[in-house]
């Protein structure tokens, strides 16, 4: 008789269930063997061995595989008393993976471009935005004129724009003149295109994407009709949050813009904006986000509108909009989705709670965004981030951005951030050049805290973070790799019980955070305790089992520390061929 056997996989540590029907089957091998009298013996002696195996298997702890920690760079932080400067060889060089990009549109490209031109792309940047380019890689004016035949030494993946609100309304020598991209209730009067002769003809959406087709010049790469060859266009109007009754006017403009916009640049370049998104939870990750649904500025489909004799209101066609977009929505246009978060001040005060349903919590914020969004859209995800509380006066000690982001959160936000499947990030900042400054600015004075008045360190922090993950982990992002999210099976109880929380859940019950990635047979794990303090430990269990892999790991943490370890997942093991010979002269 052979025995092919291997052992349960059971959900939690004993199944009572599955000792009764192992105990039930015993039972049954006594029944039927009970001819053979005493020489059934050894058949039942088999079946006591393996119904205990699965019990003793299950009634002790589980196997435990540690995790290899990812090592940290050793360097010295820019201390605060120094201003306007930060370090860029806090680490030394690493790219992204292949599928990833980070844009960088951050403050002080200046303090080193001249020394080494190409050193933020070996500092895990793959684009640079059009304001931070040199004259050596854009022509911006005379000033910057080029020999016949030049082109930029910039790819055009390497290239990326954005479209500020302004770029469509600045009085008063902006062309364009559209009072719609400050003030959405213009959108009943803003023309998709003006016809042929009409004396305000750049007044209309159609007309300032035209003009971007020309952007080609720029890098000398314009080849017979014009198209804009960034790599990225990012749009930022931020003009979406309008009355009910001007929904479809303003759904009609921004789907027109995309439209206009695609046509008017090259195939190779892709283009989102910050918003709209599929659903914007402003950073709360309450438990409606999660069940909100599609917000309207990302679904809502273009359709033809009426006059409106009384208030002056020209209909869709006649102010120039085509029938190719009706039926479609912004999100059929955009290439990317760009959900995200800035910081408010209070994240970064460990006094204030971070708890409640409405209050701000820095990881829960960076994560939540990304679980919510992933699953209303398959479109591409890619981030606005800063490294400085976004200024406003509806949050406390938050008139101007001067509070830069906390050492752990900086390395947190670039670590967990990409933990989530994102394919990409602008890295974006208030600030173009800096001035390296120990003088600080006397209260009082506007720009105190601004500009190069502020500490830089959180860039090295951040930029530090992304080398930990990519430098030592690239290998694992090869696109086969499954981001696991809210699905991170957790035990905060040492394995006695078993959880998967979306960021949401953990923030209201004050839990440390674990995220997963598996590719092939590697499972790379982050984890933090947020507002720990540094003296406080804590532990939890993390586990993935799936029909190859059945592994457990236990983390155990020091507050304010961002954990970062990667294992080789092994299968469980099976027992074959347990064989036995049935006695044929057994005494009786």
């Amino acid at each position: 008789m052979i025995f092919d056997y291997l052992p349960p996989i059971y959900s939690d540590t004993l199944s009572i269930s599955k000792q009764k029907d192992t105990t039930n089957f015993s039972k049954s091998i006594h029944r039927s063997c009970s001819w053979l009298g005493n020489s059934c013996v050894a058949v039942i002696g088999l079946i006591t061995l393996l119904q205990t195996i699965p019990f003793q298997a299950n009634s002790q702890a589980p196997y435990l595989t540690p995790l290899t920690s990812t090592p940290r760079a050793n360097f010295t932080p820019t201390p605060p008393e120094q201003k306007g400067y930060w370090n860029a060889d806090v680490v030394g060089d690493f790219t992204l993976p292949a599928g990833k990009t980070s844009t960088f549109s951050g403050a002080g490209r200046n303090l080193h471009v001249n020394q080494d031109r190409e050193k933020l792309f070996r500092r895990g940047f793959t684009s640079m935005e059009a304001s931070r380019m040199t004259g050596d890689e854009k022509i911006s004016g005379p000033e910057s004129a080029k020999p016949p035949g030049w082109t930029s030494p910039l790819k055009q993946s390497q290239r990326a724009l954005i479209v500020y609100q302004n770029y469509l309304y600045y009085p008063p020598d902006n062309p364009f003149n559209l009072l719609w991209a400050r003030r959405d209730s213009y959108a009943p009067y803003t023309y998709f295109r003006r016809p042929p002769g009409d004396p305000y003809i750049l007044n209309s959406v159609g007309a300032a994407m035209d003009q971007l087709a020309y952007e080609c010049a720029a890098f000398g790469d314009c080849q017979g009709a014009p198209l804009n060859t960034f790599g990225q266009i990012f749009l930022d109007i931020e003009n979406d949050y309008t009355y009910f009754e001007n929904r479809q006017q303003s759904v009609n403009l921004y789907a027109y813009m995309m439209y206009t916009l695609r046509k008017a640049s090259s195939p190779g370049t892709d283009i989102g904006s910050i918003g709209p998104v599929p659903h914007n939870n402003f950073g709360f990750t309450r438990y409606g986000d999660y069940d909100a649904g599609v917000d309207w500025g990302w679904s809502m489909t273009a359709q033809h509108t009426e006059a409106i004799p009384d208030l002056a209101v020209l209909s869709s066609r006649e102010r120039g909009m085509p029938d190719a977009i009706v039926g479609k929505s912004f999100a059929d246009y955009a290439d990317f989705q760009m959900p995200g978060v800035y910081y408010t001040s209070m994240a970064f005060d460990y006094s204030y709670p971070h708890n409640g349903e409405m209050d701000t919590h820095w990881l829960a914020s960076v994560l939540g965004e990304q679980e919510i969004n992933s699953a209303l859209s398959p479109k591409k995800r890619i981030a606005w981030q800063w490294m400085f509380n976004t200024q406003s006066p509806d949050y406390p000690n938050s008139p101007n951005a001067d509070y830069p982001v906390p050492p752990v959160m900086a390395e947190g936000h670039a670590i967990f951030y990409w933990l989530t499947g994102a394919s990409g990030v602008l890295f974006w900042d208030d600030e173009v050049n800096l001035t390296p400054n120990r003088n600080s600015l006397p209260p009082g004075d506007p720009n105190k805290g601004l500009g190069s008045d502020r500490n830089y360190a959180c860039y090295e922090h951040y930029i530090h973070g992304t080398w930990r993950l990519f430098n030592h982990h690239k290998d694992m992002f090869n696109g086969r790799e499954k981001y696991l999210n809210q699905n991170t099976e957790c035990s905060f109880d040492k394995g006695l019980t078993w959880h998967k929380y979306n960021a949401g859940d953990l923030k209201r019950k004050n839990l440390p955070f674990a995220r997963a990635v598996v590719s092939d047979n590697q499972i790379l794990i982050a984890a933090t305790a947020p507002y720990v303090s540094p003296d406080k430990k804590t532990s939890l269990m993390v586990r993935y089992i799936d029909g190859t892999y059945q592994f457990t790991t236990e983390i155990n943490l020091t507050g304010d520390e961002i954990y970062l370890g990667r294992a080789t997942m092994t299968a469980p093991p099976k027992v074959k061929n347990v064989s036995l010979l049935l006695c044929q002269d057994c005494v009786k």
